[in-house]
Order: C-alpha cells, then sequence, then structure tokens
C-alpha cells in the first residue's frame, strides 16, 4: 500500500464531501500520522472510512468524524481541551497541535497505557492522560469553567449537566448526542455564564461513550 496516497485518497475522498475545508485541519491529518495510533494488526484500515477495534470493546471514530469535530473545535494555540474518551491517542494529538495543553480522559487503564505509549513515541508532550470516568466530566482542580474546548469522543444521549459548567465563556463543547439511529454532531458554545448556543452540525452515528448513563440532563 502506498501510505501516502492512501492518506491523500482518505482527504480528497471522505473529509472534503464532509464539508471538512479548514486547510489548517486537512494540513494537519497530513502532519499527525494516523497510521501510528492505529493498533498494528488494523494498520491497513488506518485510511478506510470505518470505526478501527481498539482493545476492550472500544473504536477509533471514522476519519471524516474526527476530521468534522477538529474543524469546529477551531482550537486556538492559546488554549486547554478537555478530551473525554482516549482510545489510541489520536485525536489527542490532533488537538495537542493547536491547544496550549490537552487533558484527555480514559476509563480503561489498557486504553490509557496504549494511548501513553502512542503520544510519547510520537513526541507529544502538552497532552496529559488521566484514568478515569469522564461521562459526567472531569475537573483537575474542582473550579467551574476550566477549558476553552470539551472534546467527548464517544456518543452520548445527552449532554450531562456537569460539562456546561467547565466550559470557559466564549468555549465550545464537540459531542455526538443521541441514540442509534438518529445522533448529531453538536456544537455547543458558552455565551454567557447562564446561556449556551447549540448548532447540529451533522447527523451521524458513534459507539455511546463507556458508562455514559445517567437520569440528569441539561438543556443547552
Amino acid at each position: 500500500m502506498n501510505i501516502e496516497q492512501a492518506r491523500f485518497n482518505m482527504i480528497e475522498q471522505q473529509i472534503r464531501p464532509w464539508n471538512v475545508l479548514a486547510q489548517d485541519v486537512l494540513d494537519l491529518l497530513t502532519v499527525v500520522k494516523r497510521e501510528e495510533f492505529v493498533p498494528g494488526a488494523y494498520r491497513n484500515l488506518a485510511f478506510f472510512d470505518t470505526e478501527i477495534p481498539l482493545p476492550g470493546g472500544e473504536v477509533m471514530l471514522e476519519p471524516k468524524i474526527e476530521a468534522r469535530i477538529l474543524q469546529e473545535a477551531n482550537v486556538k494555540k492559546h488554549e486547554y481541551v478537555l478530551e473525554i474518551g482516549a482510545g489510541s491517542g489520536y485525536m489527542a494529538a490532533l488537538l495537542a497541535h493547536k491547544a496550549r495543553h490537552v487533558t484527555t480522559v480514559e476509563i480503561s487503564p489498557e486504553l490509557k497505557s496504549l494511548a501513553e505509549r502512542n503520544l510519547a513515541d510520537y513526541g507529544v508532550a502538552n497532552v496529559d492522560v488521566q484514568l478515569g470516568n469522564g461521562a459526567q466530566g472531569w475537573s483537575v482542580d474542582g473550579k467551574a469553567g476550566e477549558y476553552d474546548v470539551i472534546v467527548i469522543s464517544g456518543s452520548l444521549p445527552f449532554l450531562p449537566e456537569a460539562f456546561a459548567k467547565q466550559l470557559k465563556l466564549g468555549g465550545r463543547l464537540l459531542a455526538i448526542v443521541g441514540t442509534d439511529p438518529v445522533m448529531q454532531l453538536q456544537l455547543v458554545t458558552r455565551t454567557s455564564e447562564q446561556t449556551f448556543e447549540t448548532v447540529n452540525v451533522v447527523d451521524t452515528l458513534a459507539k455511546p461513550l463507556h458508562a455514559a448513563t445517567t437520569p440528569s440532563h441539561f438543556t443547552f
């Protein structure tokens, strides 16, 4: 397989048609080598339009979903990012190239180790991989409004209230919300202390985030 040709085809045939047109995002997809974050047994699927299996029954999102999330998050160099669901570490690596610092939370010890190893091998130094259940949000020091961007790398039936409190003013949250067969990638922006703007970006499907069940929810 010609890896660079496969990467080019992925970008042109999968990602651009999904309305990912920001040049900085497209460029980043050639800089951060996706195949380096894919388990060896599935490396030949690194550029396919499909979820890729990870240990413990988890998956990497499809490339077009990863790219669209990255575009809509519009991360800036001074910003602090929270990711829920580290997986293989690939999304954290993408975010880290655009952010000041990324905290990524993984509930599986095996995947935490995998993400840490992949990020270290790739030389990504501004990512902190935490072990824990981030399905209800994640606070390092207990403060409200800690993060400029929150990315949830798995679907949720609805958005827990905790995530709203952890966004800074002007902060953005990207999450795939809903239940199969109806889910949408949503962009939520905190517009004031009490108000949020929600945009349904695109219809899609994704495996539910581990432990993402709760009776309480927040209407943005």
